[in-house]
């Protein structure tokens, strides 16, 4: 293992939300970048010394979802990391299959963001958006931030609602109009923005419960809500709005391989802002202290350096550097 990133869903098992389905003690972790180490008996495509992600899916290819051709969200999806040990030990074993190669020159700390870019990729597929439809993103974290960058990267144009300055701040030193919901009337302004219209996609990333409720206020006649967050609870959605408009309304929950080889693309091409949403890089035993800034909000990404290696400098370590 080089790095590990933390995300909001290992907050969500630090919280106890996910007690019902985690087994205690777990080593998680899902967002990760290593190089192989050993290769399995009958594993021929992988050779020690590979540089890897893990796309952390593990399904079992015989239920209802996985039969209609949705392994990725298979009725007893392993997913690696929350069901299984994950990525925040220095060796990890994981089936061949889940391997993503990296492209020679990337950077290890940029590759661990990959898993991350996946998400907002199949976010922003789900949602079917089109060049030049107008999106607006709810919660300006690293996901909302990569939903944003990738949906502007397939031709929308994106506006961010976050409550933040400081994120505020940093989403629009990347271009983009953000509001504040407490100083602006979030709904006046996006149907100012949209001629009256409404957006097309409206993505629900903070996962506040007074902005499922909001939300829906936000999109056009037969505009799109894609519920990205995870809600441990139950919340209250409008849907006489939902009637009145015919709104549709989409789950996104992991990824498929089309979505990580795109955002390997995305991460290669510098499409993606890393030195925006790398924060930092802190040893294993600064782990809980990185939670606690996560919770806080004074971080977008941190990257835990498992093998040794907290320090920016070696953050930047290329492929030929990982290999020699």
């Amino acid at each position: 293992m080089a790095y590990v990133g933390l995300c909001g869903t290992d907050l969500h098992i630090v919280h106890g939300n996910m007690d019902a389905r985690v087994e205690m003690p777990l080593v998680f972790g899902h967002e990760m970048s290593g190089t192989v180490e050993s290769v399995g008996e009958g594993v021929s495509d992988w050779a020690v010394g590979d540089l890897v992600t893990v796309m952390p899916l593990d399904w079992d290819g015989t239920c209802p979802a996985c039969l209609a051709g949705n392994t990725h969200i298979c009725q007893h999806l392993d997913f690696i990391g929350i069901d299984s040990p994950g990525a925040l030990q220095e060796l990890w074993n994981v089936p061949a299959h889940t391997l993503v190669r990296m492209p020679e020159g990337i950077a290890l700390d940029a590759a661990a963001l990959v898993e991350p870019v996946a998400v907002a990729v199949h976010d922003v597929r789900r949602s079917e958006l089109a060049p030049g439809d107008r999106a607006v993103v709810i919660g300006g974290g690293p996901i909302g931030v990569l939903i944003a960058t990738v949906a502007r990267h397939f031709g929308a144009e994106v506006a961010v609602i976050e409550l933040d300055p400081a994120r505020r701040a940093q989403i629009e030193g990347l271009g983009f109009v953000t509001i504040d919901p407490r100083e602006t009337d979030q709904v006046a302004w996006v149907e100012e923005w949209t001629g009256g219209a409404g957006a097309d996609v409206v993505f629900e990333v903070s996962g506040a419960a007074a902005a499922v409720l909001g939300a829906t206020s936000l999109a056009k006649v037969r505009g799109t809500l894609v519920v990205v967050a995870i809600h441990p609870t139950p919340r209250e959605i409008d849907l006489q709005r939902v009637f009145w408009r015919e709104l549709r309304i989409l789950g996104a929950r992991v990824y498929q391989r089309p979505d990580f080889e795109t955002a390997v693309e995305l991460i290669a091409d510098g499409v993606i802002p890393t030195d925006l949403m790398i924060t930092r890089v802190v040893p294993m035993e600064e782990t809980q202290a990185a939670f606690a800034d996560l919770e806080a909000g004074k971080a977008m990404k941190i990257l835990v350096g498992v093998s040794g290696s907290g320090d920016a400098d070696e953050a930047s370590a290329t492929t030929e550097e990982a290999l020699a």
